[in-house]
């Protein structure tokens, strides 16, 4: 791919997604162009990048590059529109604009930089980090076909993408953004199970991680629903059913699926 990459804010999120898109040869280190207030953050990005142009502000990324993804917090972005406002209209239109800012709409962009922008919000989640992020995206008026499949193209470098209506975005928020946080502590919970039956603690972390591990991509692979993968190891009067009947009367189906539900809420609230 020869198109130029640009990217607001260094951070973690953003050295994941353009370490990816190298890494899967989407994109050469050369044609990606980067600006961060933090030069910390700046080195960092280029460390784990293995390269990449380190600009002097805001406007070089966007008259460099030819999509531009805004990787700052929602509450920072104010001052990223503030100097998006300083280049021409026409410019920023020629460009297509990539947010991974949580809780903001992409209303919110249009009103402070125009209609005609290109833009897509993207909900990205941490496990980008390793390569295995679960994303959920939504194209602006403006944003083309061709716009929306580059996106998907550059996700599917660090994980999965769905294109989705951006109303369905606080429920991929709900589920795959705050998810990870819900995983590691079941992760925990099962290590700690596994300690109090007399596992040494580093033995329980991982064997509890490698499970959850394990099963996620026994379906990922099979495409099997979970239930039935579930009812193969529950033998007649085995130790599964027993653990199965322990965490339905404890109401673990009921506590995620709350989980999910007030999170999506959480993320709606924060949109508005």
């Amino acid at each position: 791919m020869t198109r130029k990459i640009g990217f607001i804010g260094m951070g973690q999120m953003a050295s994941a997604l353009a370490a990816g898109f190298v890494r899967s040869g989407k994109l050469a280190s050369g044609n990606l162009f980067a600006f961060d207030v933090s030069a910390e953050a700046a080195a960092r990005f280029v460390e784990t990048v293995g390269g990449g142009d380190v600009c002097s502000s805001i406007s070089d990324v966007v008259l460099q590059a030819e999509t531009v993804f805004l990787c700052v917090k929602p509450q920072q972005m104010g001052s990223v529109i503030a100097a998006l406002r300083e280049i021409p209209e026409s410019d920023r239109n020629a460009k297509l604009f990539v947010t991974i800012a949580a809780g903001l709409p992409i209303a919110y962009f249009q009103n402070a930089l125009g209609e005609s922008l290109r833009v897509i919000r993207v909900m990205p989640n941490t496990p980008c980090l390793v390569g295995e992020a679960a994303s959920g995206f939504s194209r602006g008026a403006c944003a083309t076909d061709a716009d929306a499949r580059l996106v998907k193209e550059l996700l599917e470098t660090v994980g999965v993408a769905f294109e989705l209506s951006e109303k369905l975005l606080d429920a991929v928020t709900g589920l795959s953004g705050s998810g990870p946080a819900f995983v590691y502590m079941m992760i925990e919970a099962l290590a700690d199970g596994g300690v109090k039956a007399g596992l040494p603690r580093a033995a329980a972390l991982t064997l509890a991680a490698q499970t959850l591990k394990g099963s996620a991509e026994m379906v990922l692979r099979t495409g099997e629903h979970p239930g039935a993968l579930k009812d193969r190891v529950t033998s007649p009067a085995g130790t599964t059913i027993a653990g199965v009947a322990e965490l339905e009367s404890r109401g673990l189906r009921g506590a995620l699926i709350a989980a999910v539900e007030a999170a999506a809420r959480r993320s709606a609230e924060l949109g508005r």
